[in-house]
């Protein structure tokens, strides 16, 4: 007989099955409307709340119950019914669509074991912004700190590609296992999920996974944390924002104009929700040949500053185009591990730097340990 699979990575995909439900009468699905207080135990046992009101079939509760049983590794399925309209909600339920006294978005924590939180994000998708993360956090390791990397991008998880792992993360304790590369503890939902499976998810199960990412992973005593988050402003973005006290967020975007009008209004989502914008990092800026070393600028210029200069931030680097790049990171080697000092293993290093400059001129939470090292 297998063994059972762990219990964190059996709610998530319960949380799938549930997501692929529609309801009727709400629109969504049953796991973003319905669905509330989901458990599941590493023996495979799962229980939920069931919001079922006198407008809705019987049957959602049955189609709810087929789709949690046709999950492996479910072993029992236990759901309770309740009516929302006739008393108050189960403890720990959120409040049914359309309800009066809508509580008021939590209060973001501190965090201290984490270190400095460092959002990385971009208006638009295919600026780069994994890339950027990825050789981030590994060139904050090889400068001798301790480095987290959370991959937010719950649509798209990269992560795991550009650093080199797939393994399924073990949990001990209770507490998920981050996995490790160049040096950097890594959580992404690409570690969980199958490579095909789609996330059509809405905003409740975005948040409960950000928040298991947090405080379910054993993640130890880190100097920095790094949050790669989805392109946008949606969902994820958010609930990071609600959940934890972020330090800094850097805005990556290439030169066009198109990625950085998409980009100042991420910028300004941050500013919006009292989280310090530490630069803008401008990537594909040129292109260097490696034959000649010859400078051209391919997808315009000046786009990064121009951002900088609205938002009053620094261009904290402009990352060149080079040959190889991408197949670095396709099979899991940041170019500031593989190839350090390239044009690009140079900026992105640079970049670190700077940003560790900034992050540890910021307040810190209370710490357990002593202090930060600083690598000069």
């Amino acid at each position: 007989m297998p063994p059972a699979p762990p219990a964190d990575s059996l709610r998530i995909r319960v949380q799938t099955a549930l997501a692929a439900v529609p309801h009727p009468r709400l629109g969504g699905s049953l796991a973003a409307t319905v669905v509330h207080d989901l458990v599941a135990d590493e023996d495979g046992r799962v229980s939920f709340t069931f919001h079922l009101t006198r407008e809705d079939p019987a049957t959602l509760v049955r189609d709810a119950r087929k789709a949690v049983q046709a999950v492996a590794g479910v072993s029992d399925v236990k759901i309770s019914v309740v009516d929302p309209g006739s008393g108050p909600p189960a403890e720990g339920a959120a409040p049914p669509r359309g309800a009066a006294g809508v509580p008021p978005p939590p209060t973001p924590q501190e965090m201290p074991l984490l270190g400095r939180v460092l959002a990385i994000s971009s208006g638009k998708g295919g600026v780069g912004k994994s890339t950027v993360s990825a050789n981030l956090a590994a060139a904050l390791a090889r400068a001798g700190h301790r480095v987290g990397l959370m991959d937010a991008d719950i649509y798209g998880p990269n992560v795991p590609r550009m650093m080199g792992v797939a393994e399924k993360p073990p949990v001990v304790g209770g507490k998920i296992q981050p996995l490790t590369a160049h040096g950097v503890k890594l959580m992404s939902l690409g570690f969980i999920v199958e490579r095909d499976a789609p996330a059509i998810w809405r905003g409740p199960i975005i948040m409960k996974i950000i928040q298991q990412f947090l405080r379910d992973v054993d993640w130890g005593e880190l100097d920095f944390f790094l949050v790669d988050l989805p392109p946008g402003t949606g969902d994820a973005q958010l609930s990071l924002a609600q959940t934890i006290h972020l330090h800094g967020a850097v805005i990556v975007t290439t030169p066009q104009e198109v990625a950085t009008g998409d980009s100042l209004r991420g910028a300004k989502m941050f500013e919006r929700v009292g989280t310090r914008v530490l630069g803008v990092v401008e990537n594909m800026s040129y292109y260097v040949c490696e034959h000649c070393g010859q400078r051209s600028e391919l997808f315009l210029s000046g786009g990064g500053a121009r951002l900088a200069a609205e938002l009053s931030v620094p261009l904290l680097g402009q990352i060149p185009l080079q040959a190889g790049l991408a197949a670095l990171a396709d099979s899991g080697q940041p170019v500031v591990v593989a190839a350090p000092d390239s044009p690009s293993g140079r900026a992105l290093r640079d970049v670190a730097e700077r940003v560790a400059a900034l992050l540890l001129s910021a307040p810190p939470a209370a710490r357990t340990g002593g202090p930060l090292p600083i690598t000069r």
